[in-house]
């Protein structure tokens, strides 16, 4: 089997990545997407100043290091704006009610948001293990919750990163010419 000719790799075109188009874009850009993957200004605000970033390790050592470093009213800030765990859309409506009246007791308790990082759980555990997490976690004390829901909260804005970036690289604009200029949007 013969192959046609193939471009030496200097001339091949250049197809930005995600993380290019995250490095690239303007400041507000990437902080209003780094706040759909925690939602504390402070944080996104850390997180874009330090691009461009090398590669999505760097990135997602970055964004651990400051969700780390987040004061108290900040981490309560990005708690009050998580949503409840997202349930799959064949549960039965007492187990919406179920986890509603959980995280009611939860917020009581601790004043905040319940956050859960379910990361690859299958659809039909979702439920289960959201209750399991508020039950057990309602036994801590404040402070131990507060490290806890502090570190699921971590752990969530690094899930989002992630499925962010992994998303399909963005296409280059027609016409276009450049083999070396990255895409100036997310």
């Amino acid at each position: 089997m013969t192959r046609g000719p193939t471009l030496p790799a200097h001339r091949l075109p250049y197809l930005p990545t995600p993380l290019d188009a995250f490095n690239a874009a303007p400041a507000d850009e990437a902080g209003a997407m780094l706040l759909r993957c925690l939602r504390s200004p402070r944080w996104s605000g850390r997180v874009a100043e330090h691009r461009p970033y090398p590669d999505l390790d760097a990135l997602l050592a970055a964004a651990d290091e400051a969700a780390y470093d987040l004061p108290a009213a900040d981490l309560a800030g990005a708690l009050a704006g998580e949503p409840l765990p997202e349930l799959p859309e064949d549960t039965y409506q007492a187990a919406h009610m179920a986890l509603s009246a959980a995280h009611a007791a939860y917020e009581a308790k601790f004043g905040h948001a319940f956050v859960i990082h379910l990361g690859d759980i299958p659809d039909y555990e979702v439920i289960d293990r959201a209750l399991e997490g508020i039950r057990s976690r309602l036994a801590n004390d404040p402070e131990e919750e507060r490290v806890t829901a502090a570190e699921e909260l971590r752990r969530l804005a690094r899930h989002r990163l992630t499925a962010f970036l992994a998303g399909p690289a963005p296409r280059p604009p027609s016409g276009a010419t450049s083999h070396n200029t990255p895409a100036s949007g997310i």
